[in-house]
């Protein structure tokens, strides 16, 4: 039998949407509570994490597999890099310029609204894909190699 309990893998099932859940919330409104695209990557990461822990790797891997994660990876980065240098394009040719609360605060928007950051929550989605699929990559690498302590000498399975 792979993974934990019944009990563990059961509760995990219900608990792994909420933990997702968390963390898309954290990232989507971290210009406005504390977290954003860094925290709500690690939280992410952690739902996927969960579901490695209590169903075994193998279970994991077929949800979101080794070259899905990879890929996410990469567009995350791919995507900062585009939002930042976006600016350089829509701005006043600087750097990582808040491009769109120019356009924002034309049509009077409230503070503290979902859309008052401009381009933050942009980069905070970008920032999340990259850190939990870089996270969830390297949990995924280093579950590949399991230690035996049982016979007691250090044998690498």
């Amino acid at each position: 039998m792979k993974g934990m309990t019944v009990i563990v893998k059961s509760i995990s099932r219900w608990v792994k949407m909420l933990i997702f859940l968390f963390g898309i919330y954290v990232t989507l409104f971290g210009h406005l509570t504390p977290g954003g695209g860094f925290a709500g990557g690690v939280i992410l990461a952690g739902s996927y994490i969960l579901l490695m822990l209590a169903f075994g790797r193998e279970y994991a891997e077929d949800n979101l597999s080794l070259v899905v994660t990879s890929k996410l990876d990469c567009v995350g980065a791919l995507l900062f890099v585009a939002i930042a240098l976006s600016g350089l394009l829509y701005g006043s040719a600087a750097f990582f310029y808040n491009f769109l609360h120019q356009e924002i605060q034309a049509e009077k928007v409230k503070a503290l609204d979902l859309v008052s950051a401009g381009a933050i929550p942009l980069s905070n989605i970008a920032i999340c894909l990259k850190v939990g699929a870089s996270l969830f990559m390297v949990v995924l690498i280093l579950s590949v190699f399991r230690c035996d302590f049982s016979a007691g000498e250090r044998e690498v399975s």
